[in-house]
């Protein structure tokens, strides 16, 4: 179970990869899902209260500045479902289950538009339960087509 909890937590794999190992291992789809959220879920307050800081000393390095320029023009151009609903924006960008998308990147551009943390988590966890949701019904019907 700590290795689903930890490959939720982790910021490339999160749900799409933690949901569909757990219903293979045999959790039930329920478990799986509760499993999966809550590793999701526990990066994401500490990204919030500490992504402006560890910006502030990667910026201070050239490697790791020229890194994370990189790392957030491409969060940027992904602000446009913000700008149009606000923090509702948010949680729809969590949501979607897409590479690119998820609680990290949610807490990245929340941090780089400078919006309220506690909001931020709030709407950022919304996204979760709903993007776990269709992980989940995704990977049920994909192993169901399968076997």
């Amino acid at each position: 179970m700590l290795d689903i909890i930890f490959l939720a937590a982790m910021p490339v794999s999160e749900l799409r990869g933690a949901i569909p190992l757990a219903l293979y291992r045999g959790y039930p789809p329920l478990e799986a899902y509760a499993i999966a959220v809550a590793g999701n879920l526990i990066p994401v307050p500490i990204l919030l209260l500490l992504l402006h800081h560890i910006r502030t000393i990667a910026f201070k390095w050239k490697f790791t500045a020229r890194a994370l320029s990189w790392v957030e023009k491409r969060t940027l151009k992904r602000r446009g479902l913000i700008d149009r609903y606000g923090y509702f924006g948010l949680t729809l960008f969590v949501a979607i289950p897409m590479p690119v998308t998820g609680a990290w990147t949610g807490a990245l551009l929340a941090t780089l538009l400078n919006l309220s943390p506690g909001k931020a988590l709030v709407f950022i966890s919304a996204g979760v339960l709903v993007a776990g949701v269709i992980v989940t019904l995704t990977t049920i019907g994909a192993f169901n087509a399968i076997i």
